[in-house]
């Protein structure tokens, strides 16, 4: 090990400089997630050069999750499957039921 080496970040499976794809168990992770929750609408993010296009799934509460997808389309074919509206985050910001449920969390010590 190199005096720097602590330093480097670390990489995970994969070539380096590659982005992890959406996987099955995201799928499964945000179709368990609607599944069970009232009122689910889905912000798309766009793809950066860190993280590949996600979807946050905001409940009636503000209650939230966050998982990779495929692209835009994909995500648009989600929501369409289970009456869900999709939204590009970058066109309409978060929700504020988001916001207030995260102020929640923290103010309960929980975020």
């Amino acid at each position: 090990m190199g005096l720097f080496d602590k330093l480097r970040p670390k990489r995970g499976k994969g070539k380096p400089g590659t982005l992890r794809q959406a996987s099955k168990q995201d799928t499964s992770h945000l179709e368990e997630w609607a599944a069970s929750r009232t009122g689910v609408e889905a912000y798309v993010e766009p793809r950066t050069n860190v993280t590949d296009t996600t979807v946050v799934l905001v409940a009636h509460d503000g209650e939230w999750t966050r998982r990779r997808i495929a692209d835009f389309d994909a995500a648009l074919e989600f929501g369409r499957k289970r009456q869900i509206p999709v939204y590009e985050v970058a066109r309409v910001g978060y929700p504020k039921r988001m916001r207030e449920y995260m102020a929640r969390q923290k103010k309960e010590g929980r975020g």
